[in-house]
């Protein structure tokens, strides 16, 4: 029995045709016949019905049925010589409205798939029994001449009634946008957009002649680059993995805390200028985070690059349908590759679809941003400098985690464990792993950076330094808004126990000391951190505890805490998230004691320079000027007169401080380095890295049950990875015999130097 589906019946919203004073051509956006008979309805019910002289179909935006095409006749009508005025419209089939949001839920897959595409069925039972559910939408007009004039403008190789078409579409997606959300905002025909432009087929016809290739081999190969590469994103996907992301991290964690109101601030400069977001990478949850968020707050999804290896079943499919394209990990020698790449980033950057990329490459296994790869960069920057756009704004972000599910499996990489290869099961497997209690998930934004400001007129220069100085920049920003967690100031005072293991009352007075710190240099936090009594480090002691990251001992009166090991490289973990905050007090530290006493405040800074240049692998520094304001204020918070006591006793002034730090801070990493400095002094490094740093692990090891290393997180890959890097800068591994020793013997003193704050402070009981 047919249902009665009326398509005469007025629908809610209706918009009004506007009388133009000349005939109106209305393009039908439908895929069913039942579309067609509510967009010829309305026509009817018009109050200048009798303007409209065609309604003539399109190829349908929905891409359920392939085999229609725009009617043939569009060229002619508009060729007639009355230069009407052309109204695209369509139908809008909308969700049920839950919560104030108009969005899929898990239950829709129940339900015969996405409300928003029906099949010709399920059109008439909504237009039925939820006529409130439908809407006819209408795009903003042109007249004939104008679509003339601006097809024979365009820079697309494609007919008349192609260009038409398209342009219809587009302007129907921003009008259905006003009902369905920004978070919608999406490209429909991005694939036809790209490849009928002649700008980029004289390119692939070019590269065939270069690379001698014939022109259509050169086509089709880019054509199949381009769907290799770029996002496809689907509503509906978009919808329910929203849905299943609030699902998944619900499992571990509280909720997402953010400010709505920067985040108001980003929407409003990414409807000025396309926008970048580069967040942090701790978690495989950073992305579907980041991505929640847009969603919730109907933000346009990013396009997230995503590297070649998590295109598997069945993640692949689902994260390119929400907006992850897909980069090849080398094609240095595919220039057509490379072009077509170049292609598809100049066209999300044009239409200002926001972008999304992890500059650190991959997850920290240190805790610590990682040194910015410059390639996504390189390629954006280019297309602001080709004029692409008149600039694009970069969103330094920030995930922090109160705690962090991965945290033991990058314990395992550091001390020399295999990292887990990505497929469904690891997937299952993380998802699984989700039904502990790890805390909230915290997102910061810094203040956006303009690529054309800090890039100047002159564009990238031969050598990218401009480029490495602006993802430089980038990654500071990055770092000065990281919140400081109660977990990250508890691993704080356990590890300045350097191993000895210690009862709830001493890490709560540790803890209380560098609480102290914060407060005063007004530190970004994750909530108001105090540490008023032991009760609430006891708890983050025994969250440590539950996930393994920590050891109790309750045989005595008193339960004590230490760490194993690998226990110290997950505490020290995070306390590398934000031990940047305290590095420029601890090379403060170091160099009161390292430098020359006779040399004076000259001898002193001379020493700054040289430790903030050592850890310059380590840590994203300000510049020299504000990294001098920066030293200043923490020798101020020691002793305002600081500069006439040099010349005294050193260790005195040490023991005015409230919170002494180069052992906690520091110390592991010099550690490393000294380790990195004897191996390659006594065995040289022949350019095997992943030997050498192996290599570099049995030795530490050694060191550390000889007790030649103070601490168990100073024997880690990551450390002994960066240390190389530096090495290899400095030019020490080619370098003869006495220069090896001489910087193993500079970094042995500096190392004593560091060990000697964590006696002092040992003996005072100062964050001991």
């Amino acid at each position: 029995m047919r249902l009665p589906a009326d398509p005469a019946t007025p629908l809610e919203d209706e918009p009004t045709l506007s009388d133009v004073g000349r005939p109106v051509v209305v393009l039908a956006d439908a895929t069913t016949k039942l579309e067609r008979r509510i967009i010829e309805a309305w026509v009817q019910r018009q109050p200048n019905a009798d303007q409209v002289t065609d309604v003539i179909s399109i190829r349908p935006s929905r891409r359920r049925n392939l085999g229609q095409r725009t009617d043939p006749r569009l060229h002619a009508r508009l060729d007639r010589g009355d230069d009407p005025w052309v109204v695209p419209v369509r139908v809008a089939w909308l969700p049920n409205e839950r919560n104030g949001r108009r969005s899929v839920s898990l239950t829709d897959i129940l339900k015969l798939g996405d409300p928003r595409d029906p099949d010709p069925v399920r059109e008439h039972v909504i237009l039925a029994k939820f006529p409130h559910r439908v809407r006819v939408v209408t795009g903003v007009g042109a007249s004939a001449a104008e679509l003339h004039a601006a097809h024979d403008a365009s820079v697309e190789a494609s007919t008349f009634n192609d260009f038409v078409t398209r342009r219809a579409h587009r302007a129907l997606e921003r009008a259905e946008r006003q009902l369905r959300g920004n978070r919608y905002k999406v490209p429909k025909f991005l694939h036809e957009e790209i490849l009928n432009r002649s700008e980029f087929r004289d390119g692939v016809m070019r590269l065939a002649t270069e690379i001698g290739l014939p022109p259509e081999l050169a086509l089709a190969r880019s054509r199949y680059y381009l769907r290799e590469i770029a996002a496809s994103h689907k509503p509906f996907v978009i919808d329910l993995l929203a849905n299943f992301i609030h699902w998944v991290y619900s499992q571990g964690y509280g909720e997402i805390r953010y400010d709505t109101d920067q985040l108001t601030q980003i929407a409003e400069l990414g409807q000025q200028y396309p926008i970048a977001f580069l967040p942090s990478h701790r978690s495989n949850l950073d992305r579907l985070t980041l991505q929640f968020l847009l969603w919730e707050n109907d933000m346009p999804p990013n396009h997230t690059a995503a590297g070649i290896n998590m295109n598997f079943f069945p993640v692949g499919p689902m994260i390119r349908n929400t907006g992850a394209f897909f980069i090849r990990r080398s094609f240095k020698d595919n220039e057509l590759y490379k072009y077509v790449l170049r292609a598809y980033l100049d066209y999300l950057v044009e239409n200002r679809f926001p972008l999304e990329w992890y500059t650190e490459g991959g997850r920290s296994r240190s805790g610590k941003l990682l040194p910015p790869k410059l390639g996504m960069l390189s390629w954006v920057s280019d297309s602001i400098m080709r004029n692409k756009a008149e600039d694009m704004y970069l969103i330094p972000t920030s995930i922090a985690y109160d705690q962090i599910m991965d945290v033991s499996d990058y314990a395992t990489e550091a001390t020399g464990g295999a990292k887990d290869k990505e497929t469904a099961s690891w997937a299952v497997s993380k998802i699984m792993s989700l039904r502990a209690r790890y805390g909230n998930i915290h997102v910061r934004f810094a203040e956006p950076v303009s690529i054309r400001k800090e890039l100047g007129a002159d564009g990238i220069d031969e050598d990218h330094l401009d480029l490495q100085k602006l993802a430089f920049e980038v990654m500071y920003r990055i770092s000065q808004v990281t919140p400081i967690t109660p977990t990250a100031v508890v691993s704080i005072a356990i590890l300045a126990a350097r191993g000895r293991p210690v009862d709830a009352t001493h890490v709560t007075d540790a803890a209380r000391r560098v609480t102290g710190a914060i407060i005063r240099s007004d530190l970004p936090t994750t909530e108001a951190i105090r540490f008023d009594g032991e009760s609430a480090t006891a708890d983050i002691l025994q969250q440590l505890a539950d996930h393994g990251s920590l050891t109790i001992d309750a045989a005595g009166p008193v339960s004590r805490y230490h760490l194993t090991p690998k226990q110290a490289i997950e505490a020290a973990y995070y306390r590398n998230t934000v031990v940047h905050f305290f590095v420029p007090g601890a090379i403060a530290e170091i160099a009161l004691l390292h430098s020359d006493s006779d040399a004076g405040v000259e001898g002193f800074w001379q020493e700054v320079d040289q430790l903030r240049d050592l850890l310059k692998f380590e840590f994203f520094f300000a510049d020299k000027t504000r990294f001098r304001h920066d030293i200043i204020d923490e020798m101020d918070a020691i002793d305002r007169n600081w500069r006439t006591h040099l010349a005294g006793d050193r260790s005195a002034l040490l023991l005015s401080s409230d919170l002494l730090r180069a052992h906690w801070a520091l110390l592991p990493f010099l550690e490393a380095y000294l380790i990195v400095a004897s191996q390659i002094a006594t065995h040289g490094f022949d350019g095997d890295r992943k030997q050498f740093i192996t290599d570099c692990l049995e030795t530490g090891n050694a060191w550390l049950a000889a007790g030649r290393v103070s601490a168990g997180e100073s024997v880690a890959k990551p450390l002994f990875g960066s240390a190389l890097d530096l090495a290899v800068n400095r030019g020490i591994p080619d370098g003869s015999a006495e220069e090896k020793q001489r910087f193993a013997d500079s970094l042995g003193d500096i190392v004593a130097a560091a060990r000697r704050i964590g006696e002092l402070a040992e003996g005072v009981d100062r964050l001991a």
